[in-house]
């Protein structure tokens, strides 16, 4: 199987000392595509030092860093999403739990970066949490959307169908296989139709809790390697092959994003 990871924060302060071996790891798992996400201005800058073949990236603001934001902040990442590595535009959204930047703050980067989606034709990456549906409204609100991923869903039932009746695409991480969090998403996961679906690690977060602990270089980090448990905790939940799920969801992220 064939697989491609569509969340990996690949400059994440844990994988300072080994980011080329986690990627030579999920090579030999049978990860063969990653989309590296990024969260601010910096580092959509510097990821595109890490592209390569079947190596893409997005470009953008995450909720958490709208107020560190500088004055031209748009016009910088107007430049960023130009360059061919960069097919999405994201890590972007509402996140409510902490509000490490102000509500406020966050609705008005956001809109600012669905606008620039549209300009420029590339799908919004979203990140959501606690918004009490106001990602929704916002994107239900813009005219002519380009695609939308709904990045790292964990969300109820009646937000999976609203996103999936706006038509956009559902990214499941190792929530899926956690044993005290995930039985909701587990009763639902069935509901994504197959070309909607992309499975992601989000590493170095949300290790799989079916991923032994001598599996990678850590047993408590996640990386792109785990990406066959994710899989297979999402083929047992909808009652479908592995294989079935990769030929899916990687055609899916070929489509959205371009690989190869």
């Amino acid at each position: 199987m064939s697989l491609i990871d569509t969340c990996v924060n690949l400059l994440s302060g844990q994988f300072r000392k080994d980011r080329e071996e986690i990627l030579t790891r999920a090579h030999d798992a049978g990860v063969t595509g990653f989309l590296f996400t990024a969260t601010d201005i910096e580092s959509s800058s510097a990821l595109q030092a890490h592209c390569g073949t079947n190596r893409l990236t997005t470009a953008g603001v995450h909720p958490h860093d709208a107020s560190g934001v500088c004055d031209d902040w748009i016009d910088q990442l107007t430049e960023l999403v130009s360059a061919d590595c960069v097919r999405a535009v994201g890590e972007t959204g509402l996140d409510f739990n902490r509000n490490f930047s102000p509500p406020d703050v966050q609705r008005e980067v956001f809109r600012y970066q669905v606008e620039l989606a549209q300009r420029v034709d590339l799908p919004l990456f979203v990140h959501e949490r606690e918004s009490e549906g106001e990602v929704l409204r916002i994107l239900k609100d813009a005219d002519d959307l380009p695609p939308v991923v709904i990045h790292c869903f964990t969300g109820t039932r009646s937000e999976l169908t609203e996103y999936l009746n706006a038509g956009f695409y559902i990214g499941i991480t190792g929530w899926i296989a956690d044993t005290r969090r995930g039985d909701t998403l587990r009763d639902i996961v069935s509901l994504i139709p197959p070309d909607r679906l992309l499975i992601e690690t989000d590493a170095p977060y949300l290790r799989p809790h079916n991923a032994p602990g001598d599996v990678g270089a850590s047993p408590k980090r996640n990386e792109p390697a785990l990406l066959p448990y994710v899989l297979s905790a999402l083929a047992e939940a909808r009652e479908e092959t592995a294989e079935e799920l990769a030929t899916a969801t990687s055609e899916n992220a070929r489509h959205l994003f371009g690989f190869s």
